[in-house]
């Protein structure tokens, strides 16, 4: 089966970026939250968030 790159609708603290993430990928959505404020904290904030906005509207959510 093909994994495929959507947002979670059950593992969301905003939007469901994150939880979306650790899933494809595999991994603890926590440690993907905690990565994904650091990187964009050491990067002063702007790029993170306009990342996530941008990820936030092209990822198709999972409606599971």
């Amino acid at each position: 089966m093909e994994k495929k790159l959507m947002r979670s609708s059950s593992d969301k603290v905003i939007a469901g970026v994150c939880g979306g993430l650790a899933n494809y990928l595999g991994w603890e959505s926590d440690k993907i939250r905690i990565g994904y404020v650091i990187l964009s904290v050491i990067s002063a904030g702007f790029p993170g968030i306009l990342i996530y906005l941008i990820l936030w509207f092209v990822m198709p959510e999972d409606f599971a």
